[in-house]
């Protein structure tokens, strides 16, 4: 008589630039396969990588002893769509998703699904405690989650978020949302659920240059900001009273000036003040709720986040 069956654990792996690092990320997952409690199954997103990182996944997989799914993206959609493409086509109990350029430690998967196996929890998010990076890279880490923390989402880990794992229903929540231009960490906080978090130190990069650009963290900032938070709004509000309250007294001060002799151009003073106040005012609104009216209009488009090229099935295991 067969016992009950076993628990599956899908692993989510977005892959750009990897190519390098994809031949120890196989073996070390391949190691976690025999030591976790449940059947890992595996699904790599190629998201448009310029390298050979879809040509390397294809040829390892044949044979390797994990099933597996190779997602291969049509172009680059960004990690946050590939991640949610890779979810989308996972299949199991717990899902997680995992870092190929091995700074996150894939066996922090084991801490990861002991904690979802007791049952009181629903997700669980890698918490960085340290940097093996560069001086520089720390500091501006330190930096960047410093402000999205105070200005954004308080309950964010001090370190940011890379990887995580979680049930179905958070799976389920988190593919319920077709936001685009969002942070898919800032869904995962945003929709609540029984968290907790597992500590690790960030990893020195093997090899490569990590594509999390200053550009892209600031796309990052600004769209967790127009997504999860009405602080823009607020900074409007603020800077509109407070012209507002000083107005009386600028007038006052520019009325004794004139009355004073100080002023040679008569309502030039004035003039310029009220311009410049309301002018500022009025440009930030503009900005702010355009900022706002743009990603609805996005939204609306129905657009798919991602478009898939190929998509292939190992089913694992050594001819």
């Amino acid at each position: 008589m067969n016992g009950p069956a076993r628990r599956v654990c899908s692993v989510v792996v977005p892959v750009y630039r990897n190519e390098d690092t994809l031949a120890d990320l196989l073996d070390r997952l391949g190691a976690l396969a025999a030591a976790l409690p449940v059947e890992l199954r595996c699904v790599f997103v190629v998201d448009g990588s310029p390298d050979r990182s879809a040509e390397v996944l294809a040829k390892a997989l044949d044979g390797w002893e994990v099933p597996s799914t190779l997602v291969v993206l049509s172009r680059n959609f960004g990690s946050f769509a590939a991640i949610r493409a890779g979810l989308a086509r996972a299949r199991g109990d717990y899902f997680a998703v995992m870092a190929a350029d091995l700074q996150e430690p894939p066996e922090l998967l084991v801490s990861f699904v002991e904690l979802l196996e007791r049952g009181d929890v629903d997700l669980v998010l890698g918490e960085r405690t340290g940097r093996d990076d560069p001086l520089a890279a720390r500091a501006g880490a330190a930096a960047f989650w410093g402000i999205y923390r105070r200005i954004v989402q308080p309950e964010m880990p001090p370190g940011g978020v890379d990887v995580f794992a979680c049930n179905d229903a958070v799976r389920s929540a988190i593919l319920a949302m077709h936001e685009s231009n969002t942070s898919l960490v800032g869904q995962l906080l945003w929709i609540g659920f029984r968290r907790a978090t597992v500590p690790y130190r960030r990893l020195a990069r093997p090899s490569g240059r990590s594509a999390w650009t200053t550009r892209k963290k600031l796309r990052y900032m600004a769209d967790s900001v127009f997504s999860f938070t009405d602080l823009p709004i607020r900074v409007l509000l603020a800077v509109g009273t407070l012209g507002t309250v000083l107005i009386p007294v600028i007038g006052a001060v520019v009325l004794a000036a004139w009355l004073l002799g100080a002023i040679d151009v008569p309502g030039y003073t004035p003039l310029m003040l009220a311009v410049l106040l309301v002018g500022g005012i009025v440009t930030l609104g503009l900005g702010v709720v355009g900022s706002y009216v743009w990603r609805t209009f996005e939204n609306t488009k129905g657009r798919p986040l991602v478009i898939e090229q190929a998509v292939r099935e190992f089913p694992g295991g050594r001819p």
